[in-house]
């Protein structure tokens, strides 16, 4: 009867320990605190554990490299690009279990677009053409996906890339005007008109673009990105005002 008792409680500890060290909590909620890198890390580490139980979740997946995305722009610095090489892999599993969808491709482009930028032209060269089919698929797919996301990172991609490699600053101020017809108040798209403006010579025009970015609202589902942006907008104003 004893070695019953001790094989049963035993069996029950193992139980308890397997559930404490699965991620709690629900990762819609600590994403939208994300502002706390360490809520956003436990976001990504329930939808890593959830994908790893069950490949085919497509939800957790996309939700993963929207994190890991945000992430490779907050984390400690040597954090930063695993975890953006996560949210490659992340999103490109979200394209494939639903190819018709825009998310996976958005997201993955996103990673793989910080990834270009931050870490040396072998990343840049390695994700230039990656990138830019992953969003014009996005735009095949859903066009107004995320109030115009494909158009605003694709002005962006014009911006960035040099015009030997394609790059165009009049493509990147086409791109970002049809994002702003989807949402005419974007922080980002704003701030990103600005700096293509300023790089072609429109210094009054692009001026008034960040002056947009600080007085436009807040949008709630993206609070911390457009706080972002309307800091970066005020001190590039007060660059070109001096």
């Amino acid at each position: 009867m004893r070695a019953s008792i001790a094989v049963f409680y035993i069996a029950a500890l193992a139980t308890s320990s397997a559930l404490q060290a699965q991620p709690q909590g629900d990762p819609d909620a600590l994403y939208r605190e994300r502002t706390t890198v360490a809520k956003a890390r436990e976001a990504a580490s329930i939808w890593s554990a959830r994908l790893a139980k069950n490949p085919k979740d497509f939800e957790s997946a996309w939700k993963l490299a929207r994190a890991a995305y945000w992430l490779g722009g907050h984390e400690d610095q040597a954090a930063r690009r695993p975890a953006l090489e996560r949210g490659v892999e992340a999103g490109r599993q979200a394209s494939l279990l639903e190819p018709a969808r825009p998310e996976g491709y958005f997201w993955m482009a996103a990673s793989m677009g910080e990834l270009a930028e931050s870490f040396g032209m072998r990343q840049g060269l390695k994700y230039r053409t990656p990138i830019r089919e992953a969003l014009e698929k996005v735009l095949q797919l859903d066009a107004p996906y995320q109030n115009g996301s494909a158009d605003r990172a694709l002005g962006r991609w014009y911006y960035k890339v040099p015009g030997l490699f394609g790059g165009s600053k009049k493509q990147s101020e086409e791109h970002l005007r049809k994002s702003l017809t989807y949402d005419p108040q974007s922080t980002a798209s704003h701030f990103f008109l600005a700096e293509t403006l300023f790089e072609l010579d429109r210094k009054a025009d692009a001026i008034a673009e960040l002056q947009k970015v600080i007085d436009g609202p807040v949008n709630p589902e993206w609070e911390p990105e457009d706080r972002e942006f309307k800091q970066l907008a005020a001190e590039r104003l007060k660059k070109e005002r001096r």
